[in-house]
């Protein structure tokens, strides 16, 4: 039974998948932009979060031994020191007022040699405003139409007394 067992096997054993995620992780925290296939790039987001997510912890202590183990996890995990070391003393600071949601995947065209989903998985940068919805601004025709309306009104109430006076004269007419 596969009960509670979701992971983004992408076919390949265990080992295959954890090499394939330190190295596109190790990419991605070196470039800050990488193509690969669709599949891979959803597979590769809850790793590298969870990667940023230890680098922003070691940022925001100050004791040394646990910046240390928060590396060392990171590096058993990637595997590429170079890029643990960008990723802890360069890109943590740029997620330290975020709380997650840390990369963003743009669906591209289909590769042509097999048809495969293509997409690029980018680091969103700290200052990117792009994630959050515009607010909405009520439309001025609206207001239009109820300036009408109370146009019409002060045109029903300016007809109103003529009627009167026109219904008092005709009943004087009647009398005479």
């Amino acid at each position: 039974m596969r009960h509670r067992n979701h992971r983004h096997s992408l076919g390949v054993t265990k080992e295959h998948r954890e090499a394939l995620m330190a190295n596109l992780a190790a990419a991605l925290f070196r470039h800050g932009r990488i193509e690969t296939t669709l599949a891979k790039a959803k597979a590769l987001r809850p790793f590298a979060e969870k990667l940023i997510t230890l680098a922003k912890k070691a940022a925001a202590t100050d004791d040394t031994a646990r910046k240390l183990h928060c590396r060392r996890q990171a590096i058993a995990r990637v595997r590429d020191k170079a890029a643990v070391k960008q990723l802890f003393d360069e890109r943590a600071s740029e997620f330290t007022n975020r709380t997650g949601g840390y990369i963003r995947i743009y669906k591209l065209i289909q590769r042509e040699s097999d048809g495969a989903a293509m997409g690029v998985v980018e680091l969103i940068a700290g200052s990117d405003e792009g994630y959050t919805k515009p607010k909405r601004t009520r439309k001025p025709a609206k207001k239009v139409k109820t300036e009408a309306k109370a146009v019409e009104a002060e045109a029903s109430v300016a007809v109103e007394p003529e009627v009167a006076d026109s219904a008092v004269s005709t009943e004087e007419e009647k009398k005479d």
